[in-house]
């Protein structure tokens, strides 16, 4: 394997576990943990939406500093530090405004991480025979193996399971960080040339940032409640893991050949192609979720929903913009598509999903966003995405 005897490789690859480790955590399973405190579909909802804000402001923010002060290291440790600090306070609030408080400091936070482990990941690896995927994958794993484990805890123990493991989690992840070996770099003179936005305006980002909103948008039912919609069919909490798992099992084996993938087809034909197999993921889930074979179905897409439409983006932002801009272009993509684009479809969701009644309509406008994203793509040039421009 490429990471052996590499120990700043191996060091991202930990930070990567424990990073979507937590999402494996949290993602599936804070719907369970708010139910848990009595919320109902609607609160979820709308919790989800008001801490999925905080992706907006916070990574561009913390990107512009990590570009500004070349210090992306410190960034990121601060981010996952404060992270820690004010994600404890859960056990103190309980009401949902205390709550909505706890969740939203630590997305602010949270997003201090991000952006910076991705652009440091690519530049570590461009020194390497590494892959970028052959990094992230490890992502995955963690996620998979907190996912089954917190599954299989929910049915052991309370619904406060996941909070718990999460404390522990964000607290290696911090020590993590302090153990990453890539030298600050200088700030840019680019930095005086303009903004972000001098980019992020132009035809080939912008449709980017519109399809990958509404990709975000289309997983507000996932997200939200994936986990409640499989208890309310009859599932364990351990089998509901297991399933989710199996999505992202399926990411490991996109990321050992996302590479390839993007040089062989492109940006643009990889974006459209998974967006529209999204699509047809949801619907599937709206209209025939009784199906066991359907649920596996629907989980070894989201190699595609997610896996590969992530390494697919990281890839884009990193060939299409100047290196000094690259953190900032990662905040306006984390920013917009999961800030904007999640809040939007999680509050969404939460509004139709009615304790599960609605599970249908939820699901087909689901599949209704995903498919607008893909059509967006039209919007622009097949070539003007896949090839970086003249800065």
């Amino acid at each position: 394997m490429t990471l052996r005897g590499n120990s700043s490789l191996i060091v991202l690859a930990i930070t990567y576990w424990l990073y979507f480790g937590q999402l494996g955590v949290l993602v599936p399973y804070l719907g369970i943990f708010l139910d848990g405190r009595g919320f109902s579909s609607a609160d979820i909802g709308e919790l989800f939406a008001v801490i999925t804000l905080a992706r907006i402001l916070g990574p561009g923010l913390w990107a512009g500093v990590a570009d500004k002060t070349g210090n992306a290291i410190g960034i990121m440790r601060l981010g996952c530090l404060l992270t820690v600090v004010t994600f404890s306070s859960v056990f103190y609030f309980s009401s949902f405004w205390g709550l909505t408080l706890s969740f939203g400091l630590m997305m602010m936070f949270w997003t201090a991480v991000l952006p910076q482990l991705e652009v440091i990941t690519m530049n570590t690896v461009a020194k390497t025979s590494a892959t970028y995927g052959q990094i992230r994958l490890w992502g995955s794993v963690g996620f998979i193996c907190l996912t089954v484990m917190v599954g299989k805890a929910l049915d052991l123990f309370s619904t406060e399971s996941p909070v718990y493991v999460s404390v522990g989690v964000l607290a290696m992840l911090f020590v993590s960080t302090l153990f990453i070996n890539a030298p600050a770099e200088n700030a840019s003179q680019e930095n005086a040339v303009g903004s972000i936005w001098k980019f992020a305006k132009q035809r080939p980002f912008a449709v980017f940032i519109f399809a990958s909103a509404c990709l975000q948008i289309s997983f507000g039912a996932f997200y939200g409640f994936f986990a409640l919609y499989m208890r309310d069919l009859g599932y364990s909490g351990q089998q509901t893991g297991v399933f989710i798992a199996l999505g992202v099992l399926a990411e490991v084996g996109i990321f050992l050949i996302a590479r390839q993938l993007i040089d062989k087809f492109g940006v643009w034909n990889l974006l459209f192609a998974s967006l529209l197999l999204t699509s047809m993921r949801w619907y599937l889930m709206a209209a025939f979720a009784d199906y066991f074979v359907v649920i596996i179905i629907s989980q070894l897409i989201h190699a595609l929903s997610f896996g590969l439409t992530h390494a697919v983006s990281v890839h884009f932002i990193h060939q299409y913009l100047p290196k000094a801009y690259q953190s900032r272009g990662q905040a306006v993509y984390i920013s917009i598509a999961f800030g904007l684009g999640g809040a939007f479809g999680n509050y969404m969701a939460g509004q139709q999903w009615s304790q599960g009644t609605n599970a249908y309509i939820t699901f087909v406008t689901a599949a209704v966003f995903a498919a607008a994203g893909a059509l967006s793509l039209l919007l622009c040039s097949k070539r003007s995405m896949n090839s970086a421009p003249q800065h």
